[in-house]
C-alpha cells in the first residue's frame, strides 16, 4: 500500500465527509418543560368541568351503606333500602339498629313472631301503637307507655318500606314470609283510620 493510502485511512471521519454536520446535546429550555406541564394541567381541568360529569356519583362516600342508600330504587314493591334508612333515623333508637331492642324500652324484632307472621297484624303495631303486656320469642314484655303510632305521618309507601327491611333483616331475611305491597299498607290503614291503640288480644284476632 503506498504512503498516501495509509495518510487518507488513517484520516478522522469530519475530514472524510466534511458535508455531514455535527450534533449537539442540547437541553430543552426550562420553559417548554413548564409550558408542557401547564398545558396538560389545563387539559385535566376542562375534562373535569366540561366533560359533564355529576358530582353526585363522585362525591366522597364514607361507608358502602352511604353509597347503597344513593341506588336506585327497585321499579315495584317496596324499597327496602330506604326502609332501613328510615327504621334506624325513628325505629331504631329503641329496637336498636341490630334488631335486638332494649330491655325495659322495646322488645326484639329480630326473630320476632310478630314481625314474621301476618303482614296485616304487623301493619296495625306501628300505624295505630300498642299497649299491653305483650310476649315476644317467649319472653314477656310490659312496658307501661306503650309504643306510640310511630307511622301515622308516613306515607303509605314509606310504612311499607320499613316493615319490608323488617321482615327481611338480621335472622329474619332466613324465614318464609308473604311480601308486604304498598296497596295492603293503604288498605289496611283505610280500615283502621280512626281506631285507638292495638293491643296483643286484639292483633291475635286478625288474620
Amino acid at each position: 500500500m503506498s504512503a498516501d493510502a495509509k495518510k487518507e485511512s488513517s484520516a478522522p471521519a469530519s475530514a472524510l465527509k466534511p458535508s455531514e454536520t455535527p450534533a449537539y446535546r442540547n437541553p430543552m429550555p426550562v420553559w417548554v418543560i413548564i409550558l408542557l406541564f401547564v398545558l396538560i394541567f389545563w387539559g385535566f381541568v376542562y375534562f373535569d368541568t366540561q366533560g359533564g360529569w355529576q358530582p353526585i356519583v363522585y362525591r366522597p362516600y364514607h361507608s358502602a351503606q352511604e353509597v347503597d342508600l344513593y341506588q336506585p330504587p327497585p321499579p315495584e314493591g317496596p324499597d327496602v333500602r330506604a326502609g332501613r334508612a328510615l327504621f334506624e333515623q325513628q325505629c331504631g333508637i329503641c329496637h336498636d339498629n341490630t334488631g335486638s331492642g332494649h330491655p325495659g324500652q322495646a322488645p326484639p324484632l329480630d326473630g320476632s313472631e310478630w314481625v314474621l307472621g301476618s303482614p296485616n297484624r304487623l301493619i296495625h303495631i306501628p300505624q295505630l301503637g300498642l299497649i299491653g303486656p305483650i310476649k315476644v320469642k317467649g319472653q314477656d314484655y310490659n312496658f307501661a307507655n306503650g309504643m306510640p303510632p310511630i307511622a301515622a305521618p308516613w306515607s303509605d309507601q314509606e310504612l311499607a318500606n320499613v316493615l319490608a327491611y323488617i321482615r327481611q333483616a338480621w335472622s329474619n331475611k332466613s324465614a318464609k314470609t308473604e311480601p308486604i305491597t304498598v296497596e295492603a299498607v293503604h288498605a289496611v290503614r283505610e280500615k283502621i283510620k280512626g281506631q285507638p291503640s292495638a293491643t296483643p288480644t286484639t292483633l291475635l284476632k286478625i288474620q
